[in-house]
């Protein structure tokens, strides 16, 4: 077998849901807010001879859609028109935060930890009115714009027409599958792709969004690290960039990092700093009772965040709150 093929074998791999969260999906399938199953291999989306072509393709973050009706494709784009037509404009002089969360795959950890990190972030940071959730069915209601990469790029631009650069903020959460190319966007056997570090690099910059806080919860996340880090971003990822996280289990609430970060660390009155090494301890801890190897969750800071961080952390919650849903690690 030649090396392209090889790769292409590799990302398949990957991007593999275990067989627990198919056969999971498969048994509830007659409920109606059943996120679809993953029954078909992830296909090979890359071009080129070598490895070094194929890693340019998918660092364009190709995406593909099969199988798709024109009514569904319509009533997506009616449903992100609509949330996206909701938003709240800044406020001249304020320092407003933009919250969007986002659910990548269709298993449906993904689209309850994205929902609920909606509702965490936006009562953290008084994003009222300002917070947006791209998230598939997950089991109890279909109620938002299905995530996609498509779907996510749209958001980030018209995010940025409403922002002021020089004063507000966003706050992105992802949560999916990930390997060394980026995030997995795989929805049922109808959606694929890959986010990769430069398409969302690209993506903020051309929204013209500059002060961000990005939250990246996959395995290997950390190779967004380097391409996305400046002075006026804050980036927080579940694992290195040679590493897997964990949790990702259908009929959960949480991943193991969202779970610590989101359902746990955000909820106590502390900083981000200090929330982020809270749920990286946490992470770890469980880890080693469950004999995984560590994840190693990386913080990258940039030196200007800590000039506007305190303005939007000002509302941060004064007593803990109580975790909600299944945790990630039964203790």
């Amino acid at each position: 077998m030649n090396r392209g093929a090889i790769f292409a074998g590799v990302l398949a791999a990957f991007l593999a849901v275990p067989a627990l969260s198919q056969s999971t999906s498969k048994a509830s399938a007659p409920n109606p807010f059943q996120p679809p199953p993953h029954t078909a291999p992830f296909p090979d989306l890359g071009s080129g001879q070598n490895v070094a072509e194929r890693r340019q393709s998918y660092a364009l973050a190709p995406e593909l859609q099969r199988g798709v009706s024109a009514a569904e494709l319509r009533a997506q784009q009616r449903r992100l028109d609509a949330a996206l037509a909701a938003l709240s404009s800044q406020r001249p002089g304020l320092p407003d935060t933009y919250v969007l969360t986002v659910a990548l795959d269709s298993d449906p950890v993904f689209a309850r930890e994205a929902r609920e990190a909606g509702r965490v972030l936006g009562a953290r940071y008084g994003a009222q009115g300002r917070t947006l959730t791209l998230a598939g069915p997950d089991g109890t209601r279909d109620d938002a714009p299905h995530g996609s990469i498509t779907a996510l790029v749209l958001a980030l631009a018209h995010l940025g027409s409403l922002m002021e650069p020089a004063e507000d903020v966003l706050v992105l959460y992802t949560t999916s599958h990930g390997n060394d190319l980026g995030l997995a966007y795989h929805y049922g056997d109808t959606g694929y792709g890959v986010l990769s570090p430069a398409r969302l690099k690209a993506a903020l910059e051309e929204a013209g969004i500059r002060r961000r806080v990005l939250i990246l919860s996959a395995c290997y996340s950390g190779v967004f690290v380097p391409v996305l880090a400046s002075p006026d971003t804050a980036i927080l990822t579940a694992a290195a960039s040679t590493r897997s996280s964990f949790g990702c289990v259908a009929e959960n609430d949480w991943t193991f990092y969202g779970d610590a970060l989101i359902n746990r660390a955000l909820r106590q009155p502390v900083g981000l700093e200090e929330a982020a090494r809270l749920a990286s301890r946490s992470v770890a801890e469980w880890e080693a009772k469950a004999r995984f190897l560590a994840s190693l969750p990386q913080v990258n800071i940039g030196a200007g965040v800590r000039d506007w961080l305190p303005q939007i952390e000002a509302g941060r919650p004064q007593l803990a709150s109580a975790p909600v849903g299944r945790p990630a690690f039964g203790e």
